[in-house]
């Protein structure tokens, strides 16, 4: 199994596995059901969570029923029990909206929800991360998760998120770290795809952060809290909702 998702990721365009997702995860979900692991998202138990990793894959981290990963868990829980997210009014920028969130957010009656990407078939606006159609100081809160990774010029990105961020509103800018790493790694020589995957966690990955992430983000003008969220939350919920133990959500304010 973990070969056959290894190759699917692979090989399959990410716009191509959002369309064909919708299809595949209710039969994965019926399959899979059990008591072992549940996912915090939709309540759904199972049996096991499914393999993920266009590298190294790990085990256990993909939910069948929301197709959910550690990440998309973590900050499910935090928003849930850590903000006024799902109460208060908002407005909300979403950057290349994750399947597993998409329509959850669009029925909150509280949010004006705005999903933004160049290719997400899920994204309400076309846009690139670098110059962006929004006006300055327009949202409350700016989502941009597993992005950054992606973008050559992170600093232009990370200057638009600010610019159109609220004066007090939050971002949440997860991105895949490396906290054993002082600085940020990027190599543009390396150019074989498998290599990078090998190197970089993902074949489209252009750095591997390091600890001074935060810190980068603060020279923007952001205000950073490196929120260590699983060591708030119980042991055995941290396995049984199969969270990546001292993942930290940088979460900024403007």
């Amino acid at each position: 199994m973990k070969k056959l998702f290894k190759l699917i990721l692979n090989t399959i365009p990410r716009p191509i596995l959002i369309r064909l997702s919708i299809v595949v995860r209710p039969i994965l979900a019926f399959l899979l059901k059990g008591s072992r692991f549940t996912d915090p998202i939709d309540g759904k138990s199972f049996r096991m969570f499914l393999p993920y990793g266009y590298g190294t894959q790990r085990n256990n981290v993909l939910s069948p029923s929301t197709l959910s990963l550690e990440r998309h868990r973590l900050l499910w829980l935090y928003l849930k029990n850590e903000t006024d997210f799902f109460t208060a009014p908002k407005k909300v920028l979403h950057f290349a909206p994750e399947q597993e969130f998409y329509k959850r957010f669009k029925k909150q009656s509280n949010l004006d929800y705005t999903t933004t990407d160049l290719f997400s078939p899920l994204a309400d606006v076309k846009a690139d991360i670098c110059n962006l159609p929004f006006e300055d100081n327009s949202y409350d809160m700016v989502l941009c998760n597993h992005v950054l990774e992606h973008i050559p010029d992170d600093t232009k990105a990370m200057q638009e998120l600010y610019r159109v961020l609220k004066p007090g509103g939050m971002g949440i800018f997860q991105i895949p770290q490396d906290l054993s790493r002082a600085t940020t790694f990027t190599d543009d020589s390396i150019t074989d795809p498998k290599e990078r995957a090998k190197i970089f966690g993902q074949y489209d990955h252009v750095r591997v952060y390091g600890r001074d992430y935060f810190d980068k983000l603060r020279s923007i003008g952001f205000k950073v809290e490196e929120v260590d969220y699983t060591t708030t939350i119980l042991p055995e919920l941290v396995e049984k909702y199969c969270l990546a133990k001292g993942e930290i959500i940088p979460v900024c304010f403007k």
